[in-house]
């Protein structure tokens, strides 16, 4: 109910860690890193939808997917850099401090 809520994401997969199989969340991770609030939400949400995994699976480019008002050079860049160490650490925490299963999810919420 307020403007200012704050969203975060972990990765928790279940499958073993690679390039092909992270491009939907180094796209995710890419973006929180990069832009700003106004064009992350409508991003996200297009990120979601099942035929930009798949689109994303066959080789097509991030920027593809930008937002009008998006830093793409910056969000492109992010994307190709972010290695899949940062996703590994989300796994590990999820499963060592959340005590999750792999793959499992779960909403965790610090608030009033």
């Amino acid at each position: 109910t307020s403007s200012h809520t704050r969203v975060g994401i972990l990765n928790n997969p279940s499958s073993k860690i690679q390039e092909d199989n992270t491009a939907i969340a180094r796209g995710i991770l890419a973006a929180f890193l990069t832009q700003n609030n106004s064009n992350l939400k409508s991003f996200l949400s297009k990120l979601s939808k099942e035929e930009t995994a798949k689109s994303l699976a066959a080789g097509t480019k991030i920027v593809k997917f930008l937002i009008p008002g998006m830093d793409g050079d910056t969000l492109e860049k992010k994307y190709n850099t972010l290695g899949l160490d940062l996703i590994k650490t989300h796994q590990m925490f999820c499963q060592e401090v959340l005590k999750l299963l792999p793959g499992q999810m779960a909403v965790i919420s610090n608030g009033r």
